[in-house]
């Protein structure tokens, strides 16, 4: 196998990049740039720590992270699994990164910069949802920001209803628990009550 060592070797491959590949990277949010986040229900937030890098997946109703200023994103941190991951890395490494997507539109957003928590009570009450305020609050500043094209969505088809996975196709949560604790979590009733249980523990 052939290991690309050098950023030499990757720019003979890959050559300079064009106009549009950089006259869109700003260092606030823009008008239009606003308007992407603003319709977005879903991102996914890059974090790194001592222990290696995570990925994860941040969704609400659109514009569920809030454009404090052109320079400060605000997202809460909704009920999960607790394992507050990212959470842990910002705490110790500040640098974040979070990509936008928008039902329906190929274009995806791009943010990297960094990140407080914030446990401000004020700041918290804020974002309440049906009467529940998260415990947290990721607060951004942005470093740059830009739209990636549309290839990506385009080549995966991502939108397109036709090509959607019937989920019993998948293994299911209960099934994947068994399966890695020998039984001992998981299963059918996991599965069974999974539900209600995040139906009532959503905010």
């Amino acid at each position: 196998m052939s290991v690309i060592a050098t950023i030499e070797q990757l720019e003979a491959i890959y050559g300079q990049t064009n106009d549009a590949s950089t006259v869109k990277v700003a260092d606030r949010v823009t008008p239009s740039y606003r308007v992407m986040i603003e319709k977005s229900p879903f991102a996914a937030l890059a974090t790194a720590g001592p222990e290696g890098l995570d990925c994860s997946p941040r969704g609400d109703l659109s514009g569920f992270v809030r454009i404090h200023d052109e320079k400060t994103l605000m997202m809460p941190d909704r009920r999960g699994n607790n394992r507050i991951d990212s959470l842990r890395n910002i705490v110790r490494d500040p640098r974040v990164a979070l990509l936008f997507l928008i039902p329906g539109c190929g274009n995806t957003l791009r943010v990297n910069g960094s990140a407080q928590v914030s446990a401000d009570a004020e700041l918290l009450a804020s974002f309440k949802m049906e009467g529940k305020a998260p415990r947290t609050v990721i607060v951004m500043t942005v470093d740059e920001i830009y739209f990636q094209c549309a290839r990506a969505i385009v080549r995966s088809d991502l939108w397109n209803p036709d090509r959607r996975i019937d989920p019993k196709s998948l293994p299911t949560p209960g099934q994947i628990l068994a399966e890695m604790s020998d039984n001992r979590v998981g299963g059918e009733e996991y599965d069974r009550v999974w539900p209600e249980r995040a139906r009532q523990t959503m905010w």
